[in-house]
């Protein structure tokens, strides 16, 4: 009986090498088995197994040149390749990981290493589909708050891409500054739980209405949870604390200066400013010079002065991402948004 139910296809052109991977792995895994690149390339397509264990010197493709094609394909490009070769010089173990491998076992092989190397692999690919869940829950509840809202999905793009680029600008990193990418989208997911009467209203809301709509940032509190993940604890300061102000005169708590989660003192910014230069049916969207002003003189009141500052750091990045995400009817930026984040990083 496996005692796992993933699936891993064996690439070698030698019967007898495969026999040893099959007497390894057999009790624990589903196993596939080529014995040439080509019948490799079929399987991998037909069956998308969860890893591949390839020899590097075959007849035919050689175990670099499926590696290559597996690469290319995107139904099987996020398929993990473990060379399982006699080669065993640096250069041949640099070439492996220069065509996209994740480990290099040398022959002969020992069966721990090979047990260890696999379940390894294995486990990584479980966590990154764990992140890519988590992550997918968040981006759905993002939109699904949109759709409660006069805003528009671009707007929440916008936002979230200026938050990451502020974060940058005040040199957190690119793993903190990607996690605001992602928790950014749900700053207002407590409109959710908002009436429509009041969300929709055209006109200025009165005491009682505006005193309801504040309570949409704990109401987003309470949807994300507590769930003890780098991305949804963020997700859940920014919905909290992204109308707090830096003098302690914002909302839900009128927290002040440095007790605002930094998550949040960047959204506002980002969420402020975009708000600001975006056409709404209840107003014009402001010059840009007067949204920038309003921004460097609620230094010190609404927004983290510190911050202001990174935000004209990296202002002319946030203008590109504002021309490529532009209001207009039918309007999308040619480069989907993880695109547009290499490609701010690296000035293309």
């Amino acid at each position: 009986m496996l005692t796992d139910t993933r699936t891993l296809l064996l690439v070698d052109d030698e019967p007898a090498n495969l026999q040893v991977l099959r007497n390894i792995l057999s009790t624990h895994y589903r196993l596939l088995f080529a014995r040439d690149g080509e019948r490799a390339l079929q399987i991998a397509c037909a069956e998308t197994p969860d890893l591949i264990l390839l020899d590097v010197m075959m007849p035919g493709l050689s175990g670099h040149e499926v590696c290559e094609a597996l690469k290319r394909d995107q139904r099987t490009l996020h398929i993990p390749v473990i060379f399982v070769t006699a080669l065993s010089d640096v250069e041949d173990e640099t070439r492996g990981f220069e065509l996209g491998a994740v480990d290099y076992i040398t022959k002969p092989v020992s069966a721990p290493i090979v047990r260890a190397r696999v379940q390894n692999h294995l486990s990584l690919v479980r966590v990154d589909e764990l992140i890519e869940t988590r992550l997918a829950v968040v981006q759905r509840l993002g939109r699904a708050a949109e759709y409660k809202d006069n805003e528009t999905g671009l707007h929440v793009i916008r936002m979230s891409h200026y938050s990451r680029l502020i974060a940058l600008a005040f040199r957190m990193g690119d793993v903190w500054a990607d996690t605001l990418l992602n928790a950014a989208p749900m700053h207002d997911v407590g409109k959710i739980g908002i009436p429509d009467s009041i969300l929709q209203k055209p006109g200025k809301l009165d005491a009682e209405e505006w005193a309801i709509m504040q309570t949409h940032a704990e109401i987003g509190a309470e949807i994300i949870g507590e769930d003890g993940s780098d991305l949804l604890d963020m997700a859940r300061e920014v919905a909290l604390c992204h109308h707090e102000k830096w003098d302690g005169s914002g909302y839900p708590r009128g927290l002040a200066g440095e007790w605002i989660p930094l998550s949040a003192r960047i959204a506002a910014i980002a969420d402020v400013f975009d708000a600001l230069t975006s056409e709404r049916p209840y107003k014009k969207a402001w010059p840009m010079e007067e949204a920038t002003n309003l921004i460097r003189q609620q230094a010190g009141k609404h927004f983290d002065p510190a911050l202001v500052d990174a935000f004209f750091r990296c202002l002319p990045d946030i203008l590109r991402v504002r021309d490529c995400w532009e209001e207009q009817s039918s309007h999308r930026c040619r480069k989907p948004s993880t695109e547009l984040v290499t490609s701010l990083r690296t000035g293309r």
